[in-house]
């Protein structure tokens, strides 16, 4: 993942520092550490481990006041700033009729993958108001939801 989002960072003039970690502790470390950088924000991809500590990730990342990207609507809505990414309920849905083909006896290995082909954005008003940031209104305009 990281190898897509440094290609497009880079493409728009951005630079990107990749953070590991493997437990709470490096969460709060590495926030800390990234907090002191100016003009920061952060990328929080879908991994297990950012999926399990959402809470934490959230707490911290609005402690210090840092503008985040998350890959599902909950983190928008539980006070991130920005969701950007596939749409889940979509995907449940086409799912669906995969089922469908199994149970009329086509082979799951025959079936080709699928690729969302769908992703919502979700911007959340209320955080960008505490971050002291202004949305674009085009930005507004091309959002699938927006949190006031």
């Amino acid at each position: 993942m990281f190898s897509v989002i440094q290609a497009m960072a880079t493409s728009v003039g951005l630079q990107v520092t990749p953070v590991s970690i493997r437990n709470s502790d490096e969460i709060a470390s590495a926030v800390e550490a990234f907090a002191h950088s100016p003009n920061g924000g952060a990328i929080v991809t879908g991994i297990v481990l950012t999926t399990v500590h959402r809470d934490l990730i959230l707490k911290l990342i609005a402690r210090y006041k840092l503008p985040a990207v998350y890959p599902d609507r909950s983190g928008a809505a539980a006070g991130g700033l920005i969701c950007y990414g596939p749409d889940y309920a979509d995907q449940y849905r086409r799912a669906a009729s995969y089922v469908d083909r199994i149970l009329k006896g086509e082979k799951p290995s025959d079936l080709p993958v699928q690729a969302p082909t769908k992703y919502e954005l979700v911007i959340n008003l209320k955080t960008a108001k505490a971050l002291g940031l202004t949305v674009p209104q085009s930005l507004l305009a091309s959002a699938d939801e927006v949190i006031e």
